[in-house]
């Protein structure tokens, strides 16, 4: 075959340096080429990461048997040989910055794991990287550099879990350096200042928690695909609400940081709620800061202890399970069901009817409910199945409000139903029915009782200590309760009108530990109505205006812009198959029954959509037997998508 020049450009040797010009055939292969240049260039060193870019196709020429024909190359490609692990700027949750290589070749989902594994954070596959809000220069922040923690010269490892030494990665204890780098990541940071917090972008609406969505980086796709040079800065955030195997032993600097993008998001208003869980949150958050100031997180014991403790409490439960007496046995045998009056409301658009007591009858995972106690030895007027329903509480105990927010799958979508409970007594039993229930576990279940208990544990969080509080506390110099609350919170209260209302809420939870008040957070935060919903504008088939698609964990929302209303619901498990046009860029769902959807995306694209649904599908399939090792090929199944070239 004939020979004929190819122009390569060595990164390695600088900007100015003109492109190596190498004499090469067709049928010569990748790995020929990379020989040749390594070989003109007379530099000995470890050229093993480095690869070869297509700059007009944007792509890695990472198959070193391929030749040159194969891949399409001639004489005109433009090709750079440079180092696929780059340095790249990374902006924790925490709003902090690291500095670390990265991958720049592999699909960004590998490179995330590969962050995550140097970070030792479980389960990457729930995170992803996210392009940051553009920030306006001023000239005044020439000067304030911001700090970055630089983890460059760790090196990269392929084991699945990394070497763990005092319950760290073995590369943290290398120096004092690096243990303080650890700290950072796994301790949670002080409580913003409330100049910080008011700097911030705050969503204003609905449309503009959808623009965040837009930003996503595509999974499938390497980061130099998509225009990520070395040294950006993308941030790491977790994308997928579907927190899976949450171990406080094992999980210090996953726990940390998802307390920490959970705080930001309740302090910027990226998700509402009360006034009451506003306190709640800000009391937490002080507790929080106060805790891991005076005892950082003890790491982590030895496995022995571990090992010993897991044994103990296996043989309490068997000697508890062994004291039971024959009729108590005899009891838990009987079905245990509730029984008494609530009373109910299904909201419909536009209407004002009020709500309507009635006997209810809870057995097994469904309710029926009776126009009065004597009628319901008869037909009950209505029974609703809870298995797979949804269940939100909406509650305000200073108001003595009570209510169960139900959402019954149907066909055409999922019905709601409110229902009201007098006390808080009635409404813990009945809270923790529909949650066992939703689950397809009836009230004979073991877990009933604990269930009732952690509802009124939450409860008794929520309200206020009627005695006054110690002089002390009162005249606590160390808050700043414009820290602890979003901004609404500045313009509507004085600092001395908010610290009582804090310190109040803040006697509910100083008895907890730090862990406890971390995951307490955690649990109120994904309590709230709005927790998980990542939203999308969206133009339906059909319909001339914007409307927005809200994505949950396991759900899609359609939601009416003009009132803020939810107009319909479809769950993941009544889907039968998802689709995506690449050519019109419309995607287009089929749920049982003969219900189909379609639409086109216009705050981010089609991809991101198809990326969010199929990443919660892939989360569903988890499974503890094979927790450690994740199927990479299913998640790139359910979310690659066959994109028209």
């Amino acid at each position: 075959m004939s020979a004929w020049d190819l122009l390569v450009t060595v990164e390695d040797l600088g900007s100015d340096a003109p492109s190596v010009t190498l004499s090469v055939a067709s049928d010569l292969h990748i790995g020929g080429v990379i020989l040749k240049l390594v070989e003109k260039t007379q530099i000995k060193r470890d050229w093993s990461d480095h690869a070869l870019w297509w700059e007009q196709k944007q792509r890695w020429l990472l198959r070193t048997a391929w030749t040159l024909e194969k891949y399409g190359i001639h004489a005109d490609a433009r090709l750079v040989f440079m180092p696929q692990h780059k340095p790249l700027r990374l902006g924790l949750p925490n709003g902090n910055t690291l500095r670390l290589r990265a991958c720049f070749s592999s699909s960004v989902f590998q490179t995330v794991m590969g962050v995550c594994r140097m970070l030792n954070i479980r389960h990457p596959e729930e995170h992803s990287f996210l392009r940051p809000v553009e920030e306006k220069k001023k000239k005044k922040d020439k000067d304030s550099a911001e700090e970055i923690y630089d983890l460059t010269e760790v090196p990269l490892s392929s084991a699945s879990r990394p070497c763990l030494y005092n319950g760290m990665p073995a590369h943290f204890a290398d120096s004092p350096q690096m243990e303080a780098i650890y700290k950072m990541l796994s301790v949670t940071q002080p409580p913003p200042a409330p100049e910080v917090i008011t700097k911030q972008f705050r969503p204003a609406s609905v449309v503009d928690k959808a623009h965040i969505n837009g930003r996503w980086l595509d999974s499938s796709r390497c980061l130099m695909q998509q225009g990520i040079q070395e040294n950006d800065r993308v941030w790491l955030r977790f994308k997928y609400f579907a927190s899976y195997d949450i171990d406080p032993k094992y999980d210090v600097v996953r726990l940390t940081q998802l307390y920490e993008q959970a705080r930001w998001a309740i302090l910027l208003e990226d998700i509402d709620c009360t006034e009451e869980e506003m306190m709640l949150f800000g009391a937490l958050q002080y507790h929080i800061s106060k805790v891991s100031e005076s005892e950082p997180q003890a790491l982590s014991s030895s496995a022995a202890m571990d090992d010993l403790e897991s044994a103990l409490q296996c043989l309490e439960v068997k000697m508890e399970g062994e004291s039971s007496s024959a009729s108590e046995m005899l009891e838990n045998m009987t079905a245990p069901e509730l029984n008494d009056y609530l009373k109910i409301f299904r909201p419909k658009r536009l209407t004002l009817k009020g709500y309507k007591q009635y006997w209810f009858k809870f057995q097994d995972t469904s309710i029926s409910y009776f126009k009065s106690k004597e009628e319901s030895i008869g037909e009950p007027i209505q029974q609703i199945n809870l298995k797979g329903c949804e269940v939100a509480p909406d509650v305000n105990v200073t108001a003595q409000k009570f209510l169960i927010r139900l959402l019954i799958p149907a066909p055409e979508g999922m019905n709601e139903v409110y229902l009201r409970c007098e006390n808080e007594q009635q409404y813990a039993q009945w809270m923790a029915g529909c949650r066992l229930a939703s689950k397809g576990k009836s009230l004979a279940d073991s877990s009933f009782q604990s269930e009732i208990q952690s509802i009124r544990s939450f409860l008794a969080m929520q309200k206020t200590s009627s005695g006054s509080h110690s002089n002390a506390n009162a005249n606590d110099e160390s808050i700043n309760p414009h820290s602890l609350v979003s901004p609404r919170y500045h313009k509507k209260y004085k600092a001395k009108q908010l610290t009582p209302r804090i310190l109040d809420a803040y006697q509910n939870v100083a008895q907890l530990s730090l862990t406890d008040a971390v995951m307490r957070f955690l649990q109120i935060w994904q309590a709230l109505p709005d927790f998980g919903l990542s939203y999308v504008v969206v133009r339906f088939k059909g319909s001339r205006k914007d409307e927005v698609l809200g994505i949950a964990p396991n759900r899609l929302i359609r939601i009416d812009l003009a009132v803020g209303e939810v107009v319909k619901t479809w769950r993941y498990n009544n889907m039968k198959q998802w689709n995506v046009n690449w050519d019109i860029r419309q995607v287009a769902i089929e749920f049982e029954g003969n219900i189909n959807i379609a639409f086109a995306c216009v705050t981010a694209d089609c991809k991101i959509v198809h990326e969010f649904i199929g990443g919660y599908i892939f989360m569903s399939t988890r499974s503890r037997s094979k927790s450690d090792t994740l199927n990479e090929e299913l998640f790139h199944k359910l979310t690659g998508g066959h994109e028209a070239l």
